[in-house]
């Protein structure tokens, strides 16, 4: 367990300029009380988490020219690169298949690890799932490490947006974890990059997957330097898993290094706040496989797996494989080479998910996600028309393809993952956001496998169309279903919501 003396001399050196007063709010019993916090002490409890979703992203980017590299007769510097498509295709997915069996160990472990040993678990994964996958002699143990780094993204992706959710001050919860999604693109960008410096490389493909264990050490070490979730700590002492008395002075230590000397001396009644909240909203049993699929807990299963489900089926894979081909048609120079296509895609990525971290705690989750959603339908049916009728005018694929990328960085890349993060009840929050990871990852490989067989029973404009249908109905979903959480706690969202 990370210990407070290291994080309290560091937050001993703050300038009071840091400090933040934020405007007073409400608590279940109808009592208003200030938050205080300091922006630097709320950097690093996102910083470190945050770089699972780096990591996650990087292996997007570097996989895309890995497999170029390995695959060369001159420059993979290995005998076996004499792959078949299927040898090929278990490189390129072991990851996702190592993230659905870290998601649903994930189900199992959650609660009982706490979300930051989950975390310093997830870094293990990444650390040793890099050094096997670049130091691997052969293509089966290549494998293995694609399925052990895979394992590292299912539970940093499971723990992740639940221990910045619980940890981050509600006014800027949001910003946060949107910024989570942000580091996930910015991985990718870094992953191309690496990649175009490293493709001529001999066993180049080597170096791009070794990258990430020097990353995977600063996560870990970051990590078991934080202190644990002071929520997650308090539902161990209401659940009867420890001695009241001292879960409750371990939760006020650790929220004290969370929060900075701006918080004073009102930790006490803060924890004191979440766990009276806590006892009303009955959070004091373990919840059952049982108990997912009624009450509340079904209404945020519903909620945040349906959000997610969407997030993939609305083709965001499907519309990126055929990213590199749309810009030949159009013309550009700089798209004959499919990398560079990748980098300015992800450029454009990175800007509109920072659009989305500035505006989100402003605006609210539902005008993005309607916003943004309403664009991805349009985009949808516009690459539907290309391919159908408009395949002598490239510029309305080039269009829809930028409106496409944009707006769902605008709304269904982060705010997926943000509205699973608050969306749940502390006692399920473990087993549903890992059931939304598993969710995720399966709705992922589903649409990447069933595109190619679509494509060719349908043709590529009908299964854009298809899209596009989805799309509208996911529309209807966030109309009717999805709740405004915009500065609420996390406790308030459990009582107005479910």
């Amino acid at each position: 367990m990370a210990t407070a003396n290291d994080p309290e001399q560091l937050i001993a050196g703050e300038n009071s300029s840091n400090e933040i007063n934020i405007a007073q709010e409400p608590l279940l019993k109808g009592e208003h009380h200030a938050e205080n916090y300091s922006i630097r002490s709320a950097i690093l409890p996102f910083l470190f988490p945050a770089f699972g979703g780096l990591l996650y992203g990087y292996d997007i980017g570097a996989t895309s020219s890995a497999t170029i590299s390995i695959e060369s007769a001159t420059l993979s510097g290995i005998s076996w690169y004499n792959m078949s498509s299927v040898q090929t295709g278990l490189i390129t997915s072991g990851s996702l298949y190592g993230a659905l069996i870290g998601s649903a160990v994930a189900f199992q472990i959650a609660d009982w690890l706490g979300r930051r040993r989950e975390l310093i678990v997830s870094a293990v994964f990444y650390f040793f799932g890099a050094l096997v996958t670049a130091f691997a002699p052969v293509y089966v143990i290549m494998v293995i490490g694609r399925l052990l780094y895979g394992v590292g993204i299912g539970l940093a992706m499971h723990a992740a947006p639940m221990y910045i959710a619980e940890t981050a001050p509600s006014q800027i919860r949001g910003q946060l974890i949107s910024l989570k999604e942000f580091f996930i693109v910015f991985g990718m960008l870094v992953g191309y990059t690496a990649g175009s410096l490293l493709i001529e490389t001999v066993a180049g493909w080597r170096y791009m997957y070794g990258v990430s264990a020097p990353l995977a050490v600063i996560m870990g070490i970051g990590m078991w330097w934080l202190p644990s979730s002071p929520r997650w700590i308090l539902l161990c002492a209401i659940q009867g898993k420890g001695e009241l008395k001292g879960l409750r002075e371990k939760a006020i230590c650790c929220l004290c290094q969370l929060r900075g000397a701006a918080i004073g001396d009102s930790a006490s009644r803060q924890v004191d706040d979440i766990l009276s909240e806590l006892s009303q909203l009955s959070e004091e049993k373990e919840a059952t496989i049982g108990e997912m699929l009624q009450g509340k807990c079904l209404k945020a299963l519903t909620i945040g797996a349906g959000l997610i489900l969407f997030q993939q089926i609305t083709g965001q894979p499907s519309v990126l494989y055929y990213a590199a081909k749309i810009f030949q048609d159009a013309g550009f120079s700089a798209a004959a080479d499919a990398t560079r296509a990748s980098i300015f895609l992800a450029l454009l990525k990175l800007i509109m998910t920072a659009v989305a971290v500035v505006v989100v705690d402003k605006l609210g989750r539902r005008p993005l996600l309607l916003g943004g959603v309403s664009g991805i339908a349009a985009s949808l049916f516009l690459l539907g028309s290309y391919y159908t009728y408009l395949g002598d005018v490239p510029a309305v694929a080039v269009t829809a393809l930028l409106v496409y990328v944009g707006c769902y960085q605008l709304s269904f890349g982060p705010i997926g993952w943000l509205m699973i993060s608050e969306i749940f009840p502390l006692r399920v929050r473990g087993r549903g956001l890992s059931i939304t990871v598993l969710v995720n990852f399966g709705a992922n490989a589903l649409v990447a496998f069933a595109f190619s067989p679509l494509q060719d029973l349908l043709g590529a404009g009908n299964v854009f169309f298809i899209f596009g249908g989805i799309a509208v109905l996911s529309l209807l979903f966030i109309f009717f279903i999805i709740p405004e959480t915009k500065g609420l706690t996390l406790e308030e969202i459990e009582a107005k919501y479910l």
